[in-house]
């Protein structure tokens, strides 16, 4: 049976991530129409707690996942780890007495209760008492609308009030204003406008050493040079090697030994990947962790088609996809100073070119739209047996880097 898991960031009010919303879509159908709610939760948990392992999917953050009717009633949450589970009542849930019983049980468990999709009546008033966090939908909620509710939900101060949909900057900044305490959306992928000015001196030069590391004709002995020349990413380089995923016998002490262990290829993706961390220092960390997942997602299923011969071009597609987020600068101007292939700076610039089908079915991915990004990609060519298995390959990738 195929699957998609895919999972959406919440962050804090200052941008930290503080947890995962985890979506699950689909049979072998990729309809979530015809997947019932309480076979896609109990599906999602047994993917993620049992079979793939948390960690692997969200890293230390807890994870977020909504729970039809039966599976409260079933008392089905107390079934995994409360540090790490954030049970999300859906909106379709009557609070009920028999549903108001069953979620006093789960919370006197410690766990924390979130209510979906929320829209205020109040007979919800007995979950409301219990929940912990409510989400708002904020582009379907008008901003008279968000008020009154945020007025109506003042007498339950222990409230946290989340966000949902949150895609730009502004977006960012009106519920920060209104009083909400989480944010789960993409804004954070996209440029601060606000913030567009010229670069700093350090990410002029950060940029520059992007563009020579993305050049074919790059020497390692010139990758060698970058990297010794730098305290910093030597030190990064050292203890990535060094760390427990590797499992070394004696520890690699020196740049020219790291590229030998490591190949020609690795080695100058590993400094790829730094120097897009350096140059995102002052951004959410997500930022650089979506765009390295991103990247990796594009080319397992470059892999699976007709690019599988640029796959490392796809690589690069995924990565350089958010550099104007990064950057805060138009995404035309930055392609003009990085020596990419034309198909690559094509799909970046203007979405045209032979890759743009795979670029655009990993973002419906990540979104969730598990249907829509399959159509792309069988039309493309892409084999499509084991997507999910694909997804959480380059989420597990993500991690280890991070």
């Amino acid at each position: 049976m195929e699957f998609c898991i895919a999972r959406q960031p919440i962050f804090s009010f200052n941008k930290r991530l503080y947890a995962y919303e985890l979506l699950y879509r689909g049979t072998e159908e990729w309809n979530l129409e015809n997947t019932e709610g309480n076979r896609a939760t109990t599906s999602l948990l047994s993917s993620t707690f049992l079979t793939e392992g948390i960690e692997k999917i969200t890293g230390s953050k807890p994870c977020f996942v909504n729970f039809p009717e039966k599976l409260l009633l079933k008392n089905i949450p107390v079934a995994f780890p409360k540090n790490r589970l954030v049970v999300e009542i859906l909106e379709d849930v009557e609070p009920t007495p028999a549903i108001v019983e069953a979620c006093r049980r789960i919370k006197k468990e410690g766990y924390t209760l979130a209510l979906d999709d929320f829209v205020y009546h109040h007979r919800f008033d007995p979950l409301l008492a219990l929940a912990d966090i409510v989400k708002v939908d904020f582009t379907l909620t008008p901003v008279d609308g968000v008020h009154k509710m945020l007025h109506r939900l003042a007498r339950f101060d222990h409230l946290k009030l989340l966000a949902e949909k949150v895609e730009t900057y502004d977006e960012f900044e009106k519920a920060l204003k209104l009083g909400f305490h989480y944010f789960q959306g993409f804004f954070f992928s996209k440029p601060e406008l606000i913030r567009i000015q010229e670069l700093t001196s350090v990410k002029v030069n950060l940029l520059r050493l992007l563009a020579e590391v993305s050049q074919k004709t790059t020497t390692i002995a010139r990758l060698e040079q970058i990297v010794s020349a730098d305290v910093a990413l030597s030190y990064k380089l050292l203890r990535y090697l060094n760390s427990a995923h590797f499992y070394l016998l004696e520890n690699v002490e020196s740049v020219s030994r790291a590229i030998v262990f490591l190949g020609a290829k690795r080695f100058r993706r590993f400094v790829l990947l730094v120097l897009i961390s350096e140059i995102a220092s002052d951004k959410p960390e997500e930022l650089v962790r979506l765009a390295v997942v991103r990247a990796k997602f594009c080319e397992l299923l470059a892999e699976q088609g007709p690019f599988r011969k640029k796959s490392g071009e796809l690589f690069l597609v995924g990565l350089f996809s958010l550099i104007d987020a990064m950057l805060d600068k138009p995404m035309k101007e930055l392609m003009e100073q990085m020596p990419l292939a034309d198909e690559v700076k094509d799909v970046l610039v203007s979405r045209t070119g032979p890759y743009v089908s795979i670029l655009e079915a990993v973002e419906r991915y990540e979104r969730g739209e598990c249907r829509e990004s399959l159509d792309i990609l069988q039309k493309t060519g892409v084999m499509t047996d084991g997507l999910g298995e694909a997804y959480l390959e380059a989420v597990k990738y993500g991690q280890h880097l991070f």
